[in-house]
């Protein structure tokens, strides 16, 4: 998921953000697709009617399910929840005897009479609103929407399945207005227009259930842009209620990025298609905040603020896109049997999250330094930032105890440590694997010989893997993974920046205008309403050669009066502001009105960063080339 950190403030978190069914014994007397439909014109109070046909069964019982996990997201969604009025109808159109058996499950005993199922969906995000971050919803971008403008259909929260028909193929009908542009990868087998041209129902097919889970569908007021990069093709769709941004804003930085991924990926090309999908959130009470965005193999759904700005919104993007888009090559080039056959209602999971999260999120920061996206330092930067956050987690947890035990307490409350030091985990691989080779190899090329044995449709066996890499490789990464990986030591980062040259040293460190070591250096009274600096500002010599001081209430921002309520949107945007922006502040000191007018430049804080040692040597600073650029 992907479920990845952009900021972390006093609010709460901004989050953002992978598989198939053993085969069993099929239950029909013929192996027909199931019918599904969706209903989006006759919403009835914001729910959508879902039909499904699944043809004639032979067998007495039979049990329908939504999904209780979906890939991806490592946490309960319960999608069975969001289901109303759910009925049973026989041939001779009487409703059935249905038992539910638990929240995601109905079974239907008489199956053999069983002619089709009803029910009536929810959207989540109507119940993120009134259940709150934080409450056990589906994180925005795997929920759904229904709105009169947009519908956000994650498939996997509308069409369920039944227990031993997984791998039946599915004909899905989706009905909608015909204003209404549809952005979706599944194969269109038709479409077909109302005699009053005022409904459009286009059918798709999917070779089986995991193919609906993993090709989530936008309706409604899109705008979207095709476009191609290299021999991929992308279709990003864009839903911005307000006009504030578009696809076409947005395909420039969407282009540049996705070019140097796929010149940093080299000749992995597991997609011949890749959709992105936008749904960007007005800025009220009744709108979705769970921000981030989720996976799925060649796809992914992200939601953000609508008020960002256009320069803020494209860093956004860069940064959780470019970490969706790596999944490619895993969990959809390489990827174990919990995943490749993966139980929804059930589910096992892998011990390699270090891998499928942490390296992807390594590749994610990597690749911009090695296509000069970011220049060195900043790098640098980021890398210290994930120490930093990675201390503050469980630091001596075994990672592949805490990935197979991810929905569990203690470990989940450790699971954002998979985009922290899952990607240092990477890094100490890949310089590890550098320094064995004289620069030659690195963790891309492993996970490329990787992908060349297993690829999407050959999972690995996950108490296999670590050996394997082991043998594709050098007995340094076999001691690395049975002590920090398996085993609970803590990394010595300062034992793998010294191979290329540079160490954890103490001194002017580049800094954050809001965030600095993964701490916010703003407070807020809610009895007040009020969002104040905090005494950590009295540390970023931006705010300190500005006269910003610690207790100062902060009143605006370019011009827009930050509350509670608009906090986390707004402090988002302070996170991305960048050197040479002209802002404005006023603050409340006691009473006394001050206007802070500048132009921002570089901040710096005293404290531990990545420096390049003045004792290295020649050896080591090309060992660094060819890790940054090799």
């Amino acid at each position: 998921m992907n479920n990845r950190i952009l900021a972390v403030f006093f609010t709460g978190l901004i989050l953002v953000g992978c598989s198939s069914t053993k085969n069993t014994k099929n239950d029909l007397a013929v192996n027909l697709p199931i019918q599904a439909e969706i209903n989006l014109v006759d919403i009835d109070s914001d729910r959508a009617p879902v039909t499904i046909n699944p043809g004639r069964f032979t067998t007495p019982k039979v049990t329908y399910r939504l999904p209780k996990v979906v890939q991806g997201t490592y946490s309960v969604s319960d999608f069975g929840k969001y289901v109303d009025d759910f009925k049973a109808i026989d041939y001779n159109g009487n409703e059935m005897p249905v038992e539910k058996i638990d929240t995601n499950s109905w079974t239907i005993s008489n199956a053999k009479e069983l002619d089709k199922i009803t029910y009536l969906v929810n959207d989540t995000y109507d119940v993120e609103i009134t259940g709150g971050i934080g409450k056990e919803v589906p994180f925005s971008p795997s929920g759904t929407n229904i709105e009169p403008k947009n519908y956000v259909l994650n498939l996997h929260g509308f069409i369920g399945y039944f227990d031993s028909l997984k791998n039946n193929q599915y004909k899905l009908d989706v009905s909608a207005s015909a204003d209404f542009v549809r952005t979706s990868a599944l194969q269109v087998v038709s479409s077909k227009t109302s005699d009053d041209g005022k409904v459009v129902t286009t059918s798709y097919y999917a070779p089986r259930y995991f193919d609906i889970t993993d090709n989530p569908m936008m309706y409604g007021d899109l705008d979207v842009e095709e476009f191609q990069v290299g021999d991929i093709k992308i279709v990003l769709s864009v839903y911005s209620p307000n006009k504030v941004h578009s696809a076409a804003s947005l395909k420039e930085t969407v282009y540049k990025m996705m070019k140097a991924q796929k010149t940093y990926l080299g000749d992995i090309n597991a997609t011949p298609r890749y959709d992105i999908y936008l749904y960007l959130s007005e800025e009220k009470e009744d709108s979705p905040k769970g921000y981030g965005a989720l996976e799925h193999h060649t796809s992914t759904v992200v939601v953000f603020p609508e008020s960002m700005s256009e320069e803020a919104l494209a860093d956004s993007m860069i940064d959780v896109v470019s970490h969706e888009f790596f999944h490619i090559v895993t969990p959809l080039g390489v990827h174990s049997e919990d995943i490749h056959y993966f139980d929804y209602n059930n589910p096992t999971f892998s011990k390699h999250l270090w891998m499928y999260e942490g390296v992807t999120e390594y590749f994610a920061t990597l690749f911009q330094v090695d296509q000069g996206l970011v220049d060195d330092a900043e790098f640098y930067k980021e890398i210290m930032s994930k120490i930093e956050n990675s201390r503050r987690l469980n630091d001596a947890m075994s990672f592949t105890i805490m990935s197979e035990n991810v929905l569990k307490a203690p470990y989940k409350d450790e699971y954002l440590n998979v985009y922290q030091k899952g990607a240092l985990i990477g890094m100490c691989i890949d310089i590890l694997m550098r320094e064995e080779s004289g620069g030659q190899r690195g963790i891309l090329s492993l996970m490329k010989e990787l992908t060349n044995k297993y690829g999407k449709n050959k999972p690995f066996e996950d108490d296999k893997l670590i050996d394997e890499i082991v043998s594709l490789t050098y007995p340094s990464l076999g001691e690395f993974f049975a002590d920090h990986v398996v085993g609970d030591i803590p990394i010595n980062y300062n034992d793998f920046l010294e191979k290329v040259g540079l160490e954890i040293g103490e001194g002017d460190v580049e800094t954050n205008y809001i965030l600095m070591s993964g701490v916010p250096i703003v407070g807020g009274d809610p009895h007040k309403g009020t969002i104040y600096f905090s005494e950590m500002v009295a540390k970023n010599s931006f705010w300190v050669e500005n006269g910003a001081m610690p207790n100062d209430v902060i009143k605006t921002i370019d011009g827009k009066a930050l509350t509670m309520a608009n906090a986390n949107t707004l402090l988002q945007e302070v996170f991305m502001w960048k050197p040479g922006r002209a802002v404005e502040v006023t603050l409340d000191r006691d009473g006394e009105e001050i206007v802070i007018n500048t132009t921002t430049t570089k901040t710096f804080t005293k404290g531990q960063g990545i420096l390049e040692k003045a004792d290295a040597t020649q050896a080591q600073k090309e060992l660094r080339e060819a890790w940054l650029r090799g």
